[in-house]
């Protein structure tokens, strides 16, 4: 047995409808299909890929928030991208990884969920 790739990560939510719009305007994700789960929610997608689930309808505050740290994404044109939550008024801390180089930029979702976006080391960092 072997393992091919992550198949998604499920954020947790109070709004959904500003969480969608969230993931939307940041990271040009899309909406797609999503089978009757009993429970609101959204699936977020990239091409044909749901690699976000959404969850809403119950309070954030009554479930466990877990282990997990955070999740990150592949991204490409650094600059454009920074510009592009600077537009937005995201917060936001990168920094160069060590050894590697990667890029890496850190902000938060409305609902405190941590999202990392990576870039190529010869990508460059605006000033």
């Amino acid at each position: 047995m072997r393992i091919s790739g992550m198949n998604h990560f499920t954020v947790l939510c109070n709004d959904l409808e500003s969480t969608v719009g969230f993931y939307q305007k940041v990271l040009g994700l899309t909406t797609g299909f999503r089978p009757d789960l009993g429970f609101p929610g959204a699936w977020m997608y990239v091409d044909n890929h749901p690699i976000l689930h959404i969850v809403a309808g119950k309070p954030v505050s009554d479930l466990k928030t877990g282990v997990i740290d955070h999740m990150a994404f592949t991204g490409h044109d650094l600059p454009a991208f920074v510009d592009h939550l600077n537009r937005l008024g995201i917060q936001y801390q990168h920094r160069q990884q060590v050894e590697s180089n990667i890029w890496q930029v850190f902000f938060f979702d409305p609902n405190g969920a941590r999202v990392e976006v990576d870039f190529d080391p010869k990508e460059q960092m605006p000033s």
